[in-house]
C-alpha cells in the first residue's frame, strides 16, 4: 500500500522527530475515532490574532460583531510544565534488539519520551528532559520553543546511537538530585524499569515520595519486557542469564528457578505499586511489546485532571 508523505513537511526533521510525529498523529487520529473525541481540545477563551498565524481557528462570528480578529484558544494550549525523566542505565538495554520489529526497554522508553515531547509541543507546554543511570547525566531546563524541542530530540537520538556500557541504576540518588533541581511545580513523567541496585528498597520509595512531597504530580511508567521479566517465559532448556549492569553470569534451567523468581518479582511489583498508591503517584505498567498509545493516553488523562 502506497503512503503519501509531504516531503516539505518532514524534510527538516530528525529521525527521532519524524517517528515521534508519526506516533502522535496516529494516536490523535485513533482518539478522534473513539469515545475520547474532543478530549484535549475543549474551547477555553479567545485571544487576539497575530499576523502570520494560521487562520484555521479564527472566530469569524466574533469578527462580524467586533471587526477584530480573534482566535479560539483551546484547553490543549494551556501551559503546563513537564519533566521527562528517562532511565538510560544498562538494564534498560535489555533485551538486545533482534530485527526491526524488536527493541530494548531503552528504545521503547526513548521513543515514548519523544512522542510525549511532540504531544507537549502541540499543546504549547514547557518540557524538560532529565536522564539518569548511576547519577543524573543530563538535565535541561523546561521550555516550549521549537529550538528547544529539536535539541531534546537530538539528545534522545544520541542516547540510542551511543555504544552500550555497564552503567548501573541508582534511581535513589537520581530522584533525590532531580527533586533538588526542580523548583517549580511540574508534572514529572518517569520512564524506568526501576531495577535499582540499592539493597534498601525503602530508600527507592522514599526518593519517589520526595518528588510528591515537593508538590509535583508524578507518573511512573514502569518499563518492562513483560514476557521474560515479569512472566519468566523461557523455553524448557538451560540458559546463561547475564546481568546487563554487572556482567555477572548464572547458568540455570528456567524450570528450576521459575517459582522463586516469580515470587520475588511479585513481591517487588506489589511493593512498588503499593507505595506509589500510598504516595499518590500514578503507576502505569508499560510493556515494550505494546504500542505507545497507552503511554500517551495516560499522560493526556493526567494532564486533563490538572486543570
Amino acid at each position: 500500500m502506497a503512503i503519501n508523505i509531504d516531503r516539505n513537511k518532514y524534510q527538516n526533521l530528525t529521525k527521532m522527530e519524524f517517528l515521534a510525529r508519526q506516533v502522535v498523529e496516529g494516536f490523535i487520529t485513533g482518539m478522534h475515532k473513539s469515545p475520547f473525541h474532543g478530549f484535549s481540545v475543549e474551547f477555553a477563551e479567545h485571544r487576539l490574532y497575530n499576523t502570520g498565524q494560521s487562520t484555521r481557528h479564527i472566530d469569524w462570528k466574533l469578527y462580524a460583531r467586533s471587526e477584530k480578529l480573534f482566535v479560539k484558544r483551546y484547553e490543549e494550549e494551556t501551559n503546563l510544565r513537564c519533566r521527562i525523566v528517562l532511565d538510560t542505565s544498562a538494564s534498560m538495554r535489555y533485551p538486545e534488539a533482534k530485527g526491526d520489529d524488536k527493541h530494548s526497554k531503552l528504545t521503547f522508553a526513548t521513543y515514548a519520551a519523544a512522542a510525549l515531547t511532540e504531544m507537549m509541543r502541540r499543546q504549547r507546554d514547557a518540557v524538560g528532559l532529565t536522564t539518569f543511570s548511576e547519577t543524573v547525566e543530563f538535565h535541561s531546563p523546561a521550555k516550549s520553543t521549537m529550538a528547544h524541542h529539536k535539541f531534546l530530540f537530538n539528545q534522545m537520538e544520541a542516547y540510542l546511537n551511543a555504544e552500550p556500557d555497564a552503567k548501573q541504576t541508582s534511581a535513589v540518588d537520581a530522584m533525590h538530585q532531580i527533586a533538588e533541581r526542580i523548583h517549580r511545580r511540574s508534572l514529572i513523567v518517569v520512564l524506568s524499569d526501576m531495577f535499582d541496585n540499592s539493597e534498601k528498597q525503602d530508600e527507592l520509595f522514599s526518593a519517589l515520595q520526595r518528588l510528591k512531597f515537593n508538590k509535583h504530580e508524578v507518573i511512573l511508567f514502569h518499563i518492562t519486557d513483560k514476557s521474560t521479566e515479569l512472566d519468566f517465559e523461557f523455553e524448557n532448556r538451560p540458559y546463561t542469564f547475564v546481568d546487563t549492569e554487572t556482567g555477572e553470569q548464572v547458568k540455570a534451567h528456567p524450570n528450576e528457578i521459575r517459582e522463586t523468581y516469580l515470587n520475588q518479582m511479585d513481591k517487588f511489583m506489589y511493593e512498588l505499586q503499593l507505595k506509589c498508591g500510598q504516595y499518590g503517584i500514578d503507576f502505569v505498567s508499560a510493556d515494550i511489546a505494546d504500542g505507545f498509545n497507552d503511554v500517551l493516553l495516560k499522560y493526556m488523562i493526567k494532564r486533563k485532571k490538572l486543570f
